[in-house]
């Protein structure tokens, strides 16, 4: 390919306010895009250190996404989450900042600006200290909170009434986004998103400060050459449909960038899909560490192991070994710890209940038996080396799920009803009718005091003495 010259159209001038459109005006450009995203790549390493080389590769992808939004169906967030402050998560917004196309820094910026600004060519908004905007303090930010979980999807406008006419508007929310924070950010905003767990360097660790009279036109030079390049080239990405490593959410949030990859072709295509592998596999792996039922699930799993696979353990018992372990958060759990309440509250969803068992020696206590728990295992926490049912006869069910009762005689209690029904046989001699109460009619009988349907007995009326 050979060069092209790329024109402006309006551009907003650079003064601070952070929302022009920067695209480079009569920048030449070669057409090796592989190129220029490894210029990219090299020129964002050398300001942050990122958790790893996969993370590297996502945030130049998604910074060369931003250059083709009006041709995308789906805007991928940026989660630039870490622990603690000092692990370089607002460094990232800043070189994010002088690379994406059209950046909003939306710090202090009203929820009416960001939906005035958003539009058919939208900008990619930029916020930091995000934990503010969805914690408990977040105070009056529900508009904008609601603009970045709608925001992922095209097609989903707020509706607000504008006007003097008070008429209803809608108001477009489309737009790349990237939210800067301590701690994780809601799930509805992860689940979105293109997570960066940041850490704070080693002292091994070296980067290059970040000066804005140096730095800026550095990065600034490679955006206007991202951006001649991957302007004319919307119309094409609009169709493509790029083959995905993953599916559902995880496939929306991550085919922007695998098809900025597409586009420019060499080694960035694999090297696109490796990292939404990587990524997407790291981040189910945490979700599934960190989600307090799906660690439930995992703990007694591994409880029933270190029993020998038991086929039901009793519900002191299981509660005694959750608690016992220290570095879980059972001991804290609530105000007093982990409960027998709160133990079947966690795996109700779940369809896992405590039952009556008899144990050994006949002795009878709440137990969870361990074949309820191989269907949740099996869709939240497989395993692969998973075992099958220990085959014991250590104790009975006093009454099994889903096992009918069998007929009770009147007056007789249900913990001495028999192991299985068993008819009455007749009495030797005859006895009178058992007396109904008034409010309760009586079925009609025959002499031989059957009932009118043909083929059913009641066993527990036998024929009287007193009929002829």
């Amino acid at each position: 390919m050979g060069t092209e010259q790329v024109q402006s159209g309006t551009v907003v001038p650079d003064d601070g306010s952070g929302t022009g459109d920067r695209g480079g005006a009569g920048v030449e450009v070669t057409g090796d895009g592989a190129v220029l995203l490894d210029e990219l790549q090299a020129a964002i390493g050398r300001y942050v250190v990122l958790p790893s080389e996969e993370a590297l590769t996502a945030v130049t992808l998604w910074v060369a996404a931003s250059h083709i939004q009006p041709a995308l169906q789906h805007a991928p967030r940026l989660a630039v989450v870490g622990p603690t402050k000092g692990c370089g998560k607002s460094r990232v917004l800043d070189v994010l900042h002088e690379t994406v196309h059209q950046p909003m820094m939306t710090v202090n910026t009203s929820p009416a600006v960001v939906f005035r600004v958003i539009g058919k060519n939208p900008p990619t908004l930029l916020v930091d200290e995000a934990d503010t905007i969805f914690g408990p303090k977040a105070g009056d930010k529900e508009d904008l909170r609601g603009l970045l979980n709608a925001g992922h999807q095209r097609n989903r406008p707020a509706w607000r009434i504008s006007g003097p006419e008070h008429k209803p508007t809608a108001f477009p929310t489309f737009a790349m986004a990237a939210l800067a924070g301590i701690g994780d950010l809601p799930d509805t905003i992860m689940d979105r998103a293109v997570v960066l767990r940041m850490q704070k360097r080693k002292p091994g660790e070296r980067i290059t400060p970040f000066r804005s009279r140096h730095s800026v036109p550095e990065l600034h030079a490679v955006r206007d050459r991202l951006a001649a390049w991957l302007t004319p080239l919307r119309g094409a990405a609009a169709g493509l449909v790029p083959k995905m490593p993953v599916e559902d959410r995880a496939a929306d949030t991550w085919e922007p960038l695998v098809i900025v990859a597409d586009l420019a072709g060499g080694h960035w295509p694999a090297k696109a899909r490796a990292a939404c592998l990587a990524m997407t596999r790291h981040e189910a792996v945490h979700d599934e560490q960190t989600t307090l039922k799906t660690r439930l699930l995992r703990d007694v799993r591994r409880i029933f192991e270190q029993q020998g696979n038991k086929e039901a353990l009793r519900s002191q018992d299981l509660l005694a070994a959750l608690l016992a372990d220290a570095e879980s958060p059972w001991p804290d759990y609530g105000t007093k710890g982990l409960t027998a309440f709160h133990l079947s509250a966690l795996l109700r969803d779940f369809g896992i209940r405590p039952a009556n068992y008899r144990f050994e020696q006949g002795r009878q206590a709440k137990a969870y038996a361990r074949n309820q728990f191989l269907d949740a295992w099996a869709r939240y926490c497989p395993d692969p080396a998973q075992s099958a049912p220990a085959a014991g006869h250590e104790f009975t069910p006093v009454r099994p799920a889903g096992a009918s009762c069998p007929p009770l005689r009147p007056g007789r209690c249900l913990s001495a009803r028999p192991a299985a029904p068993q008819a009455p046989s007749p009495p030797a001699e005859p006895t009178p009718w058992v007396r109904l109460s008034p409010s309760r009619p009586s079925p009609r009988r025959s002499a031989r005091g059957r009932t009118s349907s043909p083929g059913r007995r009641c066993p527990y009326l036998q024929p009287s003495p007193y009929l002829s």
